[in-house]
């Protein structure tokens, strides 16, 4: 009988560019015996796992759980004392609104080891790739990342105070709160504050809407985007060089008005 030693790496796949794994996570995965994925990793990135491997889809969206998260916690134990070596692949980084930490929690507690190889998160990546720096010197100080959907499914009370500040906003899982998060920026006098939406950001499939507080509603809706989206909120966004024509024209509009 083999004798199995149990190994769970826990890596984050990037913000959606297959290019963007890093090294060390596609090291992980040619090593893996099983990889379990999620739906935000691109399915491109299982090219570098070996083709012998098992590889499982655990994603979550919105409606449509292939598994619930105690079930995939207890598939990758499973895994891992059958199999040995496993990877659980997981969009952006493991431990920035990724349950990371529940899941390592979970293995450890079966005295299995555990490895974290961190991803590049969307909280960054997703403005970066649109010319946006979310933090800029003489423009904003800091930044606030905030998931716009809670466990109990409603709107994070941080996103109101987030309004208040002068900081930028970054929202992840947003999109079906959006009209809520947009009052409570209305209600701090901040409708001319510039907005990005970025759909499926560093992918092919990547589609932008840009306004203000005050317009953005009714652009999403020309544009038609959706899920899974990233909502930028602040002065950063009239920075993107490639933006800055966009918002040159919005004001010169204004002022005719």
């Amino acid at each position: 009988m083999l004798n199995i030693k149990p190994k769970v790496t826990l890596v984050g796949a990037g913000p959606g560019d297959p290019d963007l794994l890093t090294l060390k996570g596609a090291k992980a995965l040619a090593e893996a015996n099983v990889v379990l994925y999620d739906a935000l990793a691109n399915e491109d990135i299982l090219a570098y796992a070996s083709k012998n491997a098992i590889k499982i889809f655990v994603g979550k969206k919105i409606g449509n759980h292939a598994y619930t998260q105690d079930q995939i916690n207890q598939l990758i134990v499973d895994n891992a004392l059958t199999y040995g070596n496993v990877v659980r692949l997981k969009g952006g980084d493991p431990f920035i609104f990724g349950r990371g930490g529940e899941e390592i929690e979970f293995i450890e507690s079966f005295g299995i080891e555990t490895v974290v190889v961190p991803g590049i998160s969307s909280v960054v990546a997703v403005p970066a790739s649109q010319g946006i720096s979310i933090t800029k010197r003489g423009v904003s100080e800091s930044f606030w990342a905030i998931t716009g959907t809670t466990s109990d499914r409603k709107l994070s009370v941080d996103v109101a105070l987030a309004a208040q500040s002068s900081a930028t906003v970054v929202i992840l899982m947003g999109m079906h709160k959006l009209s809520q998060i947009i009052d409570l920026f209305q209600k701090e006098n901040k409708g001319d504050l510039p907005v990005a939406i970025i759909q499926n950001g560093t992918t092919a499939d990547e589609k932008i809407g840009v306004g203000t507080v005050n317009s953005i509603l009714e652009i999403v809706k020309e544009k038609k985007l959706s899920s899974p989206a990233i909502i930028v909120l602040g002065e950063v966004v009239r920075e993107s060089n490639k933006l800055k024509g966009f918002y040159e024209e919005f004001l010169s509009k204004e002022i005719v008005r």
